[in-house]
Parts: structure tokens; C-alpha cells; sequence
């Protein structure tokens, strides 16, 4: 089963230029205790400074959702 709770946990690497610049902000913002930078951390503060990009994905993933519960409920009827 899926856990939510452990994406969110998982502690980034930064193996590519750009994780290491995202990881090096947040966590200059946040400044954690123990000098991790999580994905959690990652998407509350781009929440903060850069909401449009939230709102994108959170609309892409709506509408997905969407489009897939109408495709299974108009394979139900045809069934």
C-alpha cells in the first residue's frame, strides 16, 4: 500500500545540479536540525515563495483524477 507519509519523509539527495540548488535553499531557509532537506520541506516552501507552481501541479492532478473517475464510471455503465 501507498505510503503519503514516507514520500514526504524521504530525505533529498542532491545528485543533479538543480536538487542541489533547491536542497541548498531550503535548507538555508528552514535550517533543520539535523541537516536534512525533505520533500515536505521542499513543497511548503516553494508553497510559500512560489505558489503558481502548487497550483499547477494541484490542478494537473485534479483534473487527471477527474478525467480517470469519469472514464471508470463510464466503463461501469457500459459493463
Amino acid at each position: 500500500m501507498f505510503n503519503e507519509r514516507e514520500l514526504l519523509e524521504t530525505k533529498i539527495e542532491k545528485t543533479t545540479p538543480l536538487k542541489e540548488y533547491i536542497v541548498e535553499y531550503v535548507g538555508e531557509k528552514l535550517d533543520p536540525d539535523d541537516a536534512g532537506v525533505t520533500v515536505e520541506m521542499i513543497i511548503n516552501v516553494l508553497a510559500d515563495d512560489f505558489p503558481e507552481i502548487i497550483f499547477a501541479l494541484a490542478e494537473e492532478n485534479f483534473m487527471r483524477g477527474y478525467e480517470q473517475g469519469l472514464g471508470d464510471k463510464i466503463n461501469d455503465i457500459q459493463e
